[in-house]
């Protein structure tokens, strides 16, 4: 091992033994505390939004402002303000009023910290997907150590500070690194560990946390269908399309990444959606607002996908030239790609969105279910109730009827995935549930009846307690 990689492995122990050491049930936060915390957090960020924008806009080599500000600087916000408002009811004990049995005594849930929670965020929204997770967990008592991508260098330099205006490193802790450490952080002991990234990656960091049989989450991605129904209107659905499919550069978890449409439509739905596109980004390659693809591997792996689908003489219309230099791929769509080609076979995280036509909503179905559970699922349409009826047909972490990718700021809906997509759920009570160890009491009363029947498990008492259960 070498001296860089031995020294950012030391400090990443070192802050998970001082983590380690300084928890305890006995000196668990109160509600109160957490929540002032969280709310001078809030008043950190906002603080440090220039900063936050300069330094995702730099690690990207050009971000969108607006699409920062937005996606994670006001969603982030939203989601800890939304914890704030709901704390009280969420960390409190549970009564249970119903024993279930013919038992006298009282029962409540306690909702305890878990302890000590790794975070692995992604470099796609390096802000909000580290913060909301970490945040999250600190409500519940806990403490965090975050691992973000190496991919943003700048935004975790930022975090480590920003967390440290108003946590300690007993409380929160910012660790940096390349695989190495991203490695060496999945294997260490937590009591919960939370992955955003590649299915790829997230198999590993699942196989490594099972060695010490530690809880994980995974938000992964997969290929997210949209399908337009045989009323949807191109002129009417096809910009919201575009906006799902090219904010941030297609760089979104949850982005439509092909569109089902009905046969023969293809080509008005295709010129639709640049035409929305082109609207939204005049001059994509030049366009601040428009963001850059985050490598050049990346942004050779998009471009090979383009000349592939060009080289096989499908149908390729785009919003805009390419730029190499800034790594700004143009809103691009493909018209009947095979089903076996990389467009449909890969995750494309990109500015390309494939389009194929279904011959009915059976067919559509069929497709779908075909291929592993994706994160989301879209269906347009004028008859939403159609279109419902299509999504309770599939399986997907989440779906959205007329719309794309917005239920990420819907804080009180669960966000988790479903097979190769992930598992596990957060946002709102449901991460803060994710989190927490809901822990079971009963207390019975000193009884000297109820201690004789439950002290002699073959008296007349307990057969009849026996019979009532069972229904004789």
């Amino acid at each position: 091992m070498n001296a860089p990689y031995k020294s950012d492995l030391d400090r990443l122990q070192a802050a998970f033994d001082v983590q380690r050491a300084a928890f305890s049930l006995d000196n668990v936060p109160g509600i109160s505390a957490r929540r002032m915390k969280l709310r001078d957090l809030v008043r950190a960020i906002r603080a440090r939004r220039s900063e936050i924008v300069a330094a995702v806009s730099a690690d990207f080599g050009n971000r969108s402002a607006d699409e920062t500000l937005s996606a994670e600087i006001a969603v982030t916000i939203g989601s800890i303000e939304h914890t704030c408002r709901h704390l009280d009811r969420w960390a409190n004990p549970t009564r249970m009023f119903n024993l279930g049995i013919p038992i006298p005594g009282r029962t409540y849930v306690r909702h305890e910290p878990k302890g000590v929670v790794g975070v692995i965020s992604p470099w796609n929204y390096p802000f909000q997907l580290a913060v909301i997770p970490a945040a999250t967990a600190l409500a519940g008592g806990n403490k965090v150590m975050i691992k973000p991508s190496e991919f943003t260098p700048r935004m975790a330099e930022l975090l480590a500070r920003l967390f440290a205006d108003v946590y300690g490193e007993d409380e929160v802790a910012v660790v940096t690194g390349g695989p190495e450490v991203g490695k060496a952080f999945s294997e260490l002991p937590f009591d919960h560990l939370f992955f955003t990234g590649s299915t790829a990656v997230g198999r590993k960091v699942a196989m490594a946390a099972a060695e010490n049989l530690t809880p994980v989450t995974l938000e992964l991605g997969g290929k997210s269908p949209c399908v337009m129904m045989p009323d949807a209107d191109p002129e009417k659905h096809a910009p919201l399309v575009a906006f799902g499919k090219f904010y941030s550069g297609g760089q979104t978890c949850v982005a439509p990444d092909y569109l089902l449409v009905p046969k023969g439509r293809a080509e008005a739905f295709a010129e639709a959606i640049i035409a929305a596109a082109r609207r939204a980004h005049p001059a994509p390659a030049t366009d601040q607002g428009y963001t850059s693809i985050i490598t050049e591997r990346h942004y050779q792996r998009l471009a090979a996908m383009i000349e592939e689908a060009k080289a096989s003489g499908l149908t390729v219309l785009s919003a805009g030239e390419a730029d190499a230099a800034s790594r700004r791929v143009p809103p691009t769509v493909v018209i009947g790609p095979s089903p076996d080609s990389r467009l449909m076979s890969e995750e494309i995280f990109g500015p390309i969105l494939p389009i194929l036509e279904y011959e009915d909503l059976d067919h559509a179905v069929r497709f779908i279910t075909a291929r592993d559970h994706p994160l989301a699922l879209y269906a347009f349409g004028r008859d939403a109730r159609a279109a419902e009826n299509l999504v309770a047909r599939t399986t997907s972490g989440g779906a959205v009827v007329n719309g794309t990718i917005i239920q990420l700021a819907v804080e009180h809906l669960p966000f988790g995935g479903v097979g190769k997509s992930g598992y596990g759920a957060y946002h709102g009570r449901r991460g803060f549930a994710e989190f927490t160890h809901a822990r079971s009491v009963l207390v019975l009363p000193q009884w000297p009846i109820l201690r004789d029947t439950i002290a002699r498990p073959g008296g007349r008492r307990m057969r009849w307690l026996t019979d009532w259960m069972i229904g004789k």
